[in-house]
């Protein structure tokens, strides 16, 4: 049995979703107030949600940005609002679909089992999760190669981002200047090991929450930097 989580502060609108969506054997749970019912998604095993777009201290295009951070079952945007650009808004964050209130709750359960069928193909069909590594509050997508610290999304170029990713998959490990421009820009480092001191400085000061005192990153006097687990 699917279990579907509704966030949606309208009472009525909500009872009415469920009881439908009930009638057509799935498993559902409300949330009235947009944290709850973040935490309720982040924390909970759904397979799939439905979002009222305007909610009590959490609105639905942010639950919809957090969900996508870490979920990637099907996401159903609910709204009084017709204008396109939220509809785009929306879809942009990665919802699968969007609906205008008001609606019939027959097509709502009609979409939510389109969506549900859809998700189990792809799944079925062996696609895989991104690749993730999440250490104390730093996430990096290898896959996507994106970079959250705490919930927020940082910019990385390209080489930042190789050189990140290449420290916290060898935690621990010391490794000299020389050594890390020769892994990440393939090369012998002839002299120019001041990039690699760059780079470092730059990711600090997108991850670090101090970088005097980093948590992350460690410098090895007279050595090089190991990423701290």
């Amino acid at each position: 049995m699917s279990k579907i989580l509704i966030i949606e502060d309208e009472e009525a609108i909500a009872d009415l979703e469920k009881d439908y969506l009930e009638l057509s054997g799935f498993e559902v749970e409300i949330e009235h107030r947009g944290d709850v019912g973040l935490k309720k998604a982040l924390e909970g095993s759904y397979d799939l949600f439905i979002l009222d777009l305007m909610l009590p201290e959490v609105d639905g295009f942010e639950i919809c940005r957090e969900i996508r951070n870490v979920k990637n079952n099907p996401v159903i945007m609910v709204s009084a609002k017709k204008d396109d650009i939220d509809k785009i808004r929306g879809l942009g964050l990665g919802a699968d679909d969007y609906m205008t209130k008001p609606f019939s709750p027959s097509e709502l359960v009609a979409r939510v089992k389109a969506h549900l069928a859809r998700y189990e193909r792809l799944i079925g069909t062996g696609v895989q999760e991104n690749d993730i590594i999440e250490i104390r509050g730093l996430k990096i997508d290898k896959t996507a190669r994106r970079v959250w610290i705490n919930g927020e999304e940082k910019n990385f170029t390209t080489k930042e981002f190789d050189l990140l990713t290449f420290l916290a998959q060898n935690p621990n490990r010391v490794f000299t200047k020389d050594e890390l421009f020769k892994e990440i820009w393939a090369m012998e480092s002839i002299g120019d090991i001041a990039t690699v001191t760059v780079h470092i400085k730059k990711i600090r000061e997108k991850i670090e929450f101090n970088t005097a005192k980093p948590q992350y990153i460690e410098t090895i006097w007279g050595v090089g930097y190991r990423f701290k687990v």
